[in-house]
């Protein structure tokens, strides 16, 4: 990364002219830097999991874990999941097509858990900001998190509490899919990478400047002093403020970089990310057709408490 960071500061400095040390030009450096830098490793890490992906098909996943039950299936749930991620939007019918396939109630909330928290982008997008240690916590929980709580759902037999059309037998599953060329397979995962980098871009570069912003003119030690590790309730209320939001990751995590950098913990800056793709209040809506009130509270509850369990676990350690 630091050949970006020299064609950064040489766009920014020499060529814009800008003066070095001033907070208007740390701004600017940072929102070109950090631009440039994300879509680079966004491009190459969809590319490669979306080959990948050629290969495990949500038809595959659900033979996989068809009637199947114990810890290990949980943690399989939640490994497709980080493979496979789908957005809260998505969350009905592929909840639906597990649960009427026969896959058991506790795994398909693994794998709901999962998947939208842990995707290839928010991946690349860590991985460039914060860093490989940040990543791989992030990965590590978000599978922990999917696997523990998927696990605890189905030994409570909640079934009851799923509505009844749900658990009416789907689409037959496909038992071989057909083989796909080399070239079909790189064709897919270019197309791929097009189409996401297009859907997220905006969210990209609105939250690089607004993360600029802030690391350019707040405070040093702001975020230390309202939510650093002294303050015991820093994760619960990062996590409570990240729940109601319905925002895109991508935007976020350069955000979450910024406050970082000004004193935020790490734990808590990866608690809040989480809060907003696995617990956002939308998804809730959404899941309410096919749960009951009892259940999303329930999965709100185990989630909500995993992630900050996680928070506080990782905020001592790092």
């Amino acid at each position: 990364m630091d050949a970006i960071k020299v064609f950064a500061d040489w766009l920014v400095y020499f060529v814009a002219g800008m003066g070095s040390g001033s907070a208007s030009a740390d701004v600017v450096d940072f929102f070109v830097y950090d631009v440039i830098k994300i879509f680079l490793l966004l491009a190459v890490m969809i590319f490669a999991v979306s080959y990948i992906r050629t290969y495990i098909t949500p038809e595959k996943a659900r033979l996989y874990l068809g009637k199947r039950t114990g810890i290990q299936y949980h943690l399989l749930a939640s490994l497709l999941g980080v493979v496979t991620p789908f957005c809260s939007c998505s969350s009905v019918p592929i909840f639906m097509g597990f649960v009427g396939a026969g896959v058991p109630l506790g795994v398909t909330f693994s794998f709901l858990i999962t998947s939208p928290m842990v995707n290839e982008a928010a991946i690349a997008v860590l991985f460039g900001l914060l860093g490989w240690q940040a990543t791989l916590i992030y990965v590590i929980s978000g599978v922990i998190v999917g696997t523990v709580g998927g696990y605890i759902i189905g030994k409570l037999k909640l079934e009851h509490l799923v509505e009844e059309f749900v658990f009416e037998p789907q689409a037959p599953l496909l038992s071989e899919q057909a083989e796909l060329s080399r070239k079909k397979r790189f064709d897919f995962a270019g197309d791929e990478t097009k189409d996401i980098i297009r859907r997220v871009a905006p969210y990209i570069v609105v939250g690089v400047a607004a993360g600029a912003l802030f690391h350019g003119y707040a405070p040093e030690g702001i975020m230390a002093s309202y939510a650093g590790k002294d303050n015991i309730f820093a994760v619960p209320i990062a996590v409570g403020i990240g729940v109601p939001l319905y925002s895109n990751v991508m935007g976020l995590i350069p955000i979450a970089e910024s406050l970082i950098d000004k004193g935020l913990p790490v734990g808590t800056a990866l608690a809040f990310l989480m809060s907003v793709t696995a617990l956002s209040f939308p998804e809730m809506i959404i899941l309410k057709k096919v749960l009951k009130t009892k259940l999303i509270a329930i999965f709100a509850g185990i989630v909500a408490v995993g992630i900050v369990i996680t928070g506080y676990v990782f905020n001592m350690i790092l």
